[in-house]
This record gives structure tokens, sequence and C-alpha cells, in this order.
């Protein structure tokens, strides 16, 4: 799979006349797959419009801490956020500034937070890769070398500049790095932070549909998110995922896709699968019956139907858990109405989990259709973690930090966390 593809990449974009480059950084990235959220400073916006990255970018560039109404940042998911910088900088798998001038560097390195910018880059535990670009005389004083060396003890990630010619029609050292150094760096970081390179991950999304007749369905209300949701977080730390859906929605490139409808076609899909796969995430809503002799046509509304006889389908997770080999991870959900904790640890133990994602489904905030969610996680080891008010990727990864390699010599493989 590509490094970039589906990686949440923030591009922030400092005050320089290099900051015209950064169009075509953020051009090449979206078209490498990556989803890339871009932040203008005030001094940026001089040089160069936000709407030039709105139009290119993944989502509207973001320009404020606060938005028009003096409430939140600008732009983006969700419009007004009341705290943008920590959203952009929990959801980043990179935070790649261009050009990044002396003055961000200062700020960045003194810890000062004055703008969105280097808000997001204090609130991000996300890999960060600057690209300096200044006038030689700026390039060379010893304050900025001081700020990049700090910076560089932190673990920020440096694509020195150029000797070149640079504003103004002389030449010296400070031109920005070719956006091919820096698209190859930061693909070389992404790359490099994939937790889960090597791990076959197997994720099963949506609510099945069971016919009634040709036209008619027993379904229920999962649109598949959190599935979805799983499967992109999987790929993007490095996962060789596939992803068995009843839903039709967008998957990005590199993950394996396969189609479904009934809870049969679900597990005829995934059960030859199974035995391949160092992690099954059984995200999906499957159906616990089916009608028993569902009509090849559609009944008539005059004909009437008095009753639908239904049968129990088959619950092949039972199956899966009895014979998982080992070493392979599994993990279940549990959409509850009423003693969550209970039902989910019953659960755990009779289809044989090594984790269980438990959820209220009847909080309007959680489960079902919405964006967000709230689970408990137990695991066959007797722990109970309470996971908070989050996005469903949030959410998903926080699954995923539950299951890891091994060891650095057997890649494939994984285990439950035992500290979680």
């Amino acid at each position: 799979m590509p490094a970039l593809t589906g990686r949440r990449i923030v591009l922030g974009v400092a005050g320089g006349i290099s900051a015209y480059k950064a169009v075509e950084i953020c051009r090449r990235l979206v078209d490498a797959g990556a989803f890339v959220s871009t932040v203008l400073t005030d001094d940026a916006q001089r040089f160069i419009g936000a709407l030039t990255f709105s139009a290119l970018g993944s989502e509207p560039a973001r320009t404020s801490l606060f938005g028009a109404d003096g409430h939140g940042g600008n732009g983006g998911e969700g419009g007004n956020e009341p705290i943008p910088h920590t959203r952009l900088g929990r959801r980043a798998d990179l935070v790649l500034v261009v050009p990044a001038t002396a003055k961000l560097l200062g700020k960045y390195a003194a810890g000062i937070s004055d703008d969105l910018l280097t808000a997001t880059l204090l609130a991000t535990r996300a890999p960060v890769l600057i690209a300096p670009a200044m006038h030689t005389e700026m390039w060379e004083h010893p304050a900025v070398q001081e700020n990049l060396a700090t910076l560089r003890r932190r673990g920020v990630h440096v694509v020195d500049p150029e000797s070149g010619r640079l504003a103004g029609g002389d030449t010296g050292e400070g031109r920005l790095a070719a956006p091919e150094r820096i698209i190859a760096a930061a693909t070389e970081i992404l790359t490099a932070s994939g937790d889960l390179r090597g791990v076959r991950v197997l994720v099963t999304a949506g609510g099945t549909r069971e016919p009634i007749d040709a036209v008619r369905v027993i379904t229920n209300r999962s649109s598949g998110k959190q599935g979805h949701a799983i499967a992109e977080a999987a790929a993007q730390r490095g996962a060789d995922v596939t992803l068995v859906t009843t839903t039709e929605r967008s998957v990005p490139a590199g993950i394996e896709v396969v189609r479904v409808s009934t809870a049969a076609e679900m597990e005829e899909a995934v059960v030859p699968r199974a035995s391949a796969a160092d992690v099954i995430v059984m995200a999906a809503a499957i159906a616990d019956f089916r009608p028993l002799a569902p009509a090849d046509r559609k009944i008539k509304k005059d004909e009437g139907l008095s009753e639908i006889a239904l049968e129990p389908t088959h619950d092949f997770l039972v199956d899966l858990g009895r014979t998982k080999p080992a070493g392979q991870v599994l993990v279940g959900f549990a959409a509850e109405t009423e003693d969550l904790v209970e039902n989910a640890a019953a659960k755990l133990t009779r289809k044989g989990l090594d984790l269980i994602v438990a959820n209220d489904v009847s909080q309007p905030d959680a489960g079902f259709e919405v964006d967000t969610n709230r689970a408990i996680l137990l695991d066959s080891l007797g722990s109970i973690e309470e996971q908070p008010l989050q996005t469903k990727r949030e959410l998903a990864d926080a699954i995923l930090d539950r299951v890891r390699p091994k060891t650095t010599d057997q890649p494939d493989s994984a285990e439950i966390r035992k500290d979680p």
C-alpha cells in the first residue's frame, strides 16, 4: 500500500515568498492519496490566499483559532470547532510545515502558540517535518541555527534548504527544498511510523440485509462508519487490510474491499480469509434472524402479509473463536441498550474473543449512524477500559492500540496488549 494512502497530513504554511510552492506540495500529497488539512498563518495569507488551498486540499483551509463568531476555528470538518488545534493534532499522522520561516522556528522552539499553526504544533503527538526557507543571512544567523538545533533535539524532522536563486535576485543558501525532497521525506517518516506494518487485518462493517421478498429486507441501523474507520486507521498504520462491508461507502486505495449483503454472504467472505489474518475485527452488525422463505418476487400490498416466519442465522463468530490459530486476535462488538458490561463480558467468553468493544447504542451521540462513539473495551485478560466520547476514527485507533506485533522478528503476528 502506498505510504500516503489515507494518511492525514496537516500542511502548515507560514509567511514567506516560497509559500506558493506549498500549493504544489498540497496538490501532490492529495494526488498520492493523503487527506490534507491546510493551516495558514496571517503572514502566509499576505503571499497566497486560503481559497487556493481550500480548492486543492481535502477540506477547507483553516486560518485562525477563532471562527467568524469568535467561538472556534474556522473551516474544515464541523465548521466552527471549539478546539481546532487539538483536533488537528490528534488526527494527524504527520504535521508538515512549508515554508518554515525564521519567525515560525523561533516561536515553535520557544513554545509560543499565538496562532492556529503554532498551537497545532504544540498540541500534536504526530511526527513533525519542517522545511525552512529564508534569506541566506537569516538562515545563517546563530539564533535561527540554535532554534533549529533545539527542534532537532526534540525529534522534529528537518528538510534543509538548498542553495539557489532567492527573492530579490541574489543567490545563496536558504532556498526552499524541492517539492520532491519534501514529499520523499514525508513518505519516509510515515512509512517508518507504521506500527502495524506486516500485520494482516480483516475487518467487517455495516448491517446485513435479509430479504423478505425481491424488494423488501430486514436490516438494522448500522451505517458501517465504525468498521470503515477501523479499516482506514489500520491501513494508515501500515497494515495489510481486507474490508468486508455491506455499505457502498468509499474506501481509500490500498484496502481490499469485498461487498456483501446478507449474513450468509458475510460468512462466505470472512471464513475463507480468517485463517490468514493476524487480527479480525468483527464490527459488522450481522442479523441474528432471517426470513425462512423469502419470496423471489415483490409481494403486492393487496395480497397481505399476516406474518413473517424467521429462522436464526448461523453465528460464525463462534466458529472463528473456536478455530482461530495461535497468535490471532479476534475482536468483537457488543451493541447493547442495558447491562452493558455484563452482557459484553458474557459475549466475550461465549464466543472466545480476545477483545470486545461494548457500546450503549441507546445514547444519541454514540452507536449507530452518528460520527461519534463511546465504548468500554473488555479483554480476555480481565481488563476493562472505558473510552470517552470521541470520533469513530479516534475510537478505531484506541482499539488498534490494543493490538501490536509480538516481536520485530515476527512482524506478521499480533497479540492483545497486556499493559492497557
